[in-house]
This record gives structure tokens, sequence and C-alpha cells, in this order.
């Protein structure tokens, strides 16, 4: 009898601690195969509504069920945060396609980790004032129009537009500044256009009057992918288990934000949105998985219009991709 007890409980020890096993190789989220290199990275953002699946990966609790403690680090831009990251500041950034492939061209061994945003329509616009000489897109040419910067995407999207409505460019003055000094500009005449993208576009709209001249993102340019985050070569070869922890977060927030009463507070707190602005605003398209015939759109445009001289293979920028069940 004392034989038998003595077998019963080790049976049952031996069953605790399996279970005990198991349970902690299931830890650091869903379909992690072990920890992660670095469970505390720092991504290099800009204050931006292309932000918003990110700021719920962060207060949803994505980033944590796989095991990531992610810091934000907000600097003025995109360029901004490309330069963080490159630099070894900061681990991950958010920028736009342009600058990725701009920087790719210069030399620089960057890599695609996961999608963030594509234009959705009148999401990224064209506007003028009612007292501007500007009132159709053929009127373009010859005028200041104000961008963000040189090769940006709001460059790059408002020539690929008015190449398709055969209107030049050869003659526009680019007057590059602040997306949100835009609407005070165009109200006291310093230019004639703007691009402005949201949620500017409806702020300049309450403000300055705006009216759109034409949707910045049609013709060649509809659905165009805007931003998404990226890292050195050398950082996604010492981090494979981080990067998947990350995409999985992202993909999982991106799921999540097809409710836009998860995505409008968050604007409002992170972007400094107005709450008005927020409830009208058009919201751009969300996505987290690349695919590298959408991506590949990006740097043809940029050759198209000249900025590089040479095709750059948006497959071989592009990182293995996670997925979930």
């Amino acid at each position: 009898m004392p034989k038998r007890a003595s077998t019963r409980r080790f049976a049952v020890l031996a069953l605790v601690l399996a279970l005990l096993v198991s349970a902690c190789n299931q830890r650091g989220g869903s379909g992690s195969a072990g920890a992660v290199e670095k469970p505390a990275i720092r991504v290099a953002i800009f204050a931006a509504v292309d932000l918003a699946t990110f700021w719920l990966a962060q207060e949803g609790g994505y980033f944590k069920a796989e095991g990531l403690d992610v810091q934000a680090d907000t600097g003025a831009s995109g360029q901004e945060a490309l330069n963080r990251m490159t630099n070894g500041q900061d681990d991950l950034a958010l920028s736009t396609y342009t600058l990725f492939f701009l920087a790719k061209n210069n030399g620089a061994d960057v890599k695609l980790i996961a999608d963030a945003t594509s234009a959705s329509p009148r999401s990224n616009e064209l506007v003028t004032v009612p007292n501007s000489p500007v009132k159709t897109v053929g009127d373009l040419n010859g005028k200041r129009i104000a961008i963000s910067s040189k090769n940006a995407a709001s460059d790059v999207l408002t020539r690929s537009v008015m190449r398709d409505h055969g209107v030049g460019f050869d003659k526009v003055q680019w007057v590059p500044m602040p997306l949100p000094e835009m609407g005070a500009a165009l109200a006291q005449g310093r230019v004639d256009a703007a691009y402005q993208p949201e949620p500017f576009l409806t702020q300049a709209a309450k403000v300055a009057g705006a009216v759109p001249v034409i949707d910045a993102a049609s013709g060649s340019t509809q659905s165009f992918p805007l931003t998404g985050f990226g890292a050195t070569a050398q950082w996604v070869q010492g981090h494979p288990k981080t990067m998947l922890a990350f995409q999985r977060a992202m993909l999982n927030a991106t799921r999540a934000a097809v409710d836009r009463a998860r995505i409008e507070p968050l604007v409002v707190r992170n972007a400094k949105v107005d709450q008005d602005i927020a409830s009208l605003m058009v919201m751009p398209a969300f996505g987290s998985t690349l695919d590298a015939r959408r991506i590949q759109r990006v740097p043809d445009l940029l050759q198209q219009l000249g900025v590089v001289q040479t095709k750059l293979d948006a497959s071989a920028m592009i990182t293995p991709q996670a997925s979930t069940g």
C-alpha cells in the first residue's frame, strides 16, 4: 500500500512538472519559438495618422502579448525617423516608402519589415483656396505648390497625377514646408496649391476654406503604398525572432483597426488631432503584410519620374513575413 501511494505521488509530480515546462515554453507570444532576442526595442516615428495601428498595438497589448516592450522615439519627419534607424539610434523606423527606396538607391542596406498605410480615396489631395489662380489640375504648372520635401510622397504623387492629366511640371515652384503650416500658407497667398494628407486635409478645409483640386491618389497612384516599417539588414539578421514578433503584433492590431471607434481616440491623443477633425477625416488604408508586387509600384514610379536612374527590386528589400492563425 505505501508503495502504491508513492507511485501515485510520483505520477502527480511528473504531471505537474510537465505542465510547468509546457507553460514556460508557451510564454513570449503566439507562434514564437523561444524568447525574442531583444524584448525592449525602440521605433523611430513621426506623429501621423499612419501610426494608428502602431499605437493600437502598444495600448491594446498586442506587442506585450508577443513578449515585446516597444518604445516610440518621435521625431519631426519620416526622414528624421529613417536617419535615427540607419545610424543605430533606434531599432526600427516608420517612414514613407519613397524615402526607404531613396536610401537604398544611395547605398543604405535597408529592409522593409511591415506595411503601415496606403492611400485611400480622398485621403491625400492637392488643395487650393477659392481666391487662388488654381481652379483645376490644368492650372498647376508654373504655380507655387507646397510639398513636405523634395522627392517625398507629396512631391512624387503630385507630379504623377499632373503627368496623368498631361500637365507639365517643369515650371512649378515647389515650396517645401511642414504639413501643418500649409493651410495658413494657402490662406495668406504664399502658395497657390498644397499637397495635404489627412488630418491636415480636413484641418485646412476648416481653417482656410481649402477645396480639393484633385485626388493625389488617383490614376497611376490609386491605392498607392505610402508608409511602412523598416530596419537595417544587420538588425534583421541579428533579431529574426524579434522581427517576427513585431510583425505578428502589427498584423493583429491591423485586423482590430477595422473598428474605427478603436482608432479615433488614438489619433486624437497621439497625433494631437481635435476630436471634430478626427471624426470627419478620411482614414488611410491600413495594412501590415508586405506584398512585393504592390510595393514595387514605388520604385517604378521613382524611376519613371527620373528620381532614380536604375530599377530597384522591392522583393529584395522585403523580409520574411509572419502570419497568425
